[in-house]
């Protein structure tokens, strides 16, 4: 496995359509936040299969991030063979980082509930706190009891999978962020790897979600939107534990 200075190989999971401008800015964003170099960050797509094991092997960190049209809670003929891969990468311990689709994805693969919730959805600035086990945890602990992450989302896990340790929740979703003990395998329902101006630029694609974000216009959420820096912090703490040997 390479260490950090030698450059960690990544594969991001993505599902995301052809033509899919989030595409290209969800490696922008990862790239960003682990300060790596264009093209240190292959892409595969859920949507037409699996990866290989000989494709998971070859790269250090698999990624899995956000997807703006399409829902674990309402499937599609694809979907399978996407959380067959997720299972595998716990059976393997793959050092994984899973966000947002990503969260819900891992959830379901390995026997946790995801469901639609208009109602209790998180757009934007999200206060979350940790749980005893997050305190504790290398990763989450130095983000403080009470932080904030950036959200969008309307799909939740409402039950863990057996064996993950729940690290945070936020008022409206119990469950926020886990990993599993042992294995270098986190995952949060918030994104870490937004900025300020990503999430900004997420909405504008996506501008049915800005009314949940309280606001009526682009300037008005950027306005009101903070700059996280200790949430990317989180990426690169969580990067520093899956590359260190045990």
């Amino acid at each position: 496995m390479a260490s950090i200075e030698q450059g960690p190989r990544f594969l991001l999971l993505q599902v995301r359509n052809p033509g899919d401008p989030m595409s290209g800015h969800e490696i922008e964003c990862f790239e960003r936040c682990f300060d790596l170099a264009s093209g240190q960050v292959e892409i595969f797509d859920l949507l037409s299969g699996a990866p290989s094991a000989s494709q998971i092997d070859a790269v250090d960190v698999v990624l899995l991030g956000g997807s703006g049209d399409y829902s674990v809670a309402r499937g599609g003929p694809w979907l399978g063979a996407a959380l067959d891969a997720m299972v595998g990468l716990y059976e393997s311990s793959k050092p994984t980082f899973a966000s947002c689709w990503g969260f819900q994805a891992m959830a379901r693969a390995l026997g946790g509930e995801v469901v639609t919730d208009r109602s209790r959805a998180e757009v934007g600035v999200t206060w979350m706190e940790l749980t005893d086990a997050g305190v504790k945890d290398p990763v989450f602990g130095p983000l403080g009891r009470h932080f904030q992450g950036l959200s969008g989302h309307e799909d939740h896990v409402v039950s863990l999978p057996d064996g993950a340790a729940l690290l945070a929740s936020s008022a409206r979703s119990a469950n926020q962020a886990f990993h599993f003990p042992g294995k270098p395998i986190y995952c949060t329902q918030f994104h870490p790897e937004l900025d300020k101006a990503g999430l900004v630029s997420r909405i504008a694609m996506y501008p049915s979600y800005l009314p949940l974000a309280g606001a009526s216009t682009l300037d008005e959420l950027d306005e009101k939107t903070p700059e996280l820096p200790q949430t990317e912090d989180l990426l690169r703490r969580f990067l520093r534990q899956a590359l260190t040997p045990a």
